[in-house]
């Protein structure tokens, strides 16, 4: 990183480290069907591995229930089998090019296991938050030492990256307090 100091810089990467754990949280499975929940799931077509969005359709007919219209009949068995293999618990029914996938009921201990994945993702968040504060501190260090700011100035600005930094945080923690209700919810 040049000894040049950005704030805005920082502030967009603090906003990539909650933008990021938002999309890890969309594929934790709450109590309803969304979309999202088969965004980790790759199926082999083609010769190589791609996201099940990348051959069929993903829609949510009804709450509890997702469905995939697949465009080519031949790669539906493949997508079953990835679906079946992805240790979400999913089993889908296959009707012709369409598979639909009925969401099981959580029980308690899946719900808690959930909530420890989300506290997982939210200390990655928390980890990035905390990289991108230290390379701003880095950063600001150089440009005072190479006489770009004061020492009063480089202090004024160090606060400022530690604020952003504990907003970060604070709204990656309100994130995931969120989240985890709506996973307990029963």
């Amino acid at each position: 990183m040049s000894g040049v100091f950005d704030i805005k810089d920082l502030q967009r990467r603090m906003d990539g480290a909650i933008n990021a754990f938002k999309h890890d949280l969309a594929s934790l499975r709450t109590g309803r069907a969304s979309a999202n929940l088969l965004d980790p799931i790759h199926v082999d077509a083609y010769g190589s591995s791609v996201p099940v969005n990348q051959v069929g359709t993903v829609s949510v007919p009804e709450p509890r229930m997702i469905q995939v219209s697949v465009w080519d009949k031949q790669l539906v068995g493949a997508v079953d089998r990835a679906i079946r293999e992805s240790n979400l618990g999913f089993n889908p029914i296959v009707d012709g090019t369409t598979l639909r996938i009925p969401l099981p009921e959580l029980n308690e201990q899946r719900r808690k296991e959930l909530v420890k994945i989300a506290h997982q993702y939210a200390e990655s968040a928390r980890v990035a938050a905390r990289h991108v504060r230290r390379d701003g501190m880095e950063s600001l260090k150089k440009s005072e030492k190479d006489g770009e700011f004061s020492q009063d100035d480089a202090r004024a600005k160090s606060d400022r990256v530690q604020k952003l930094t504990d907003d970060t945080i604070a709204s990656i923690d309100s994130i995931l307090a969120e989240k985890e209700a709506e996973i307990m919810h029963v």
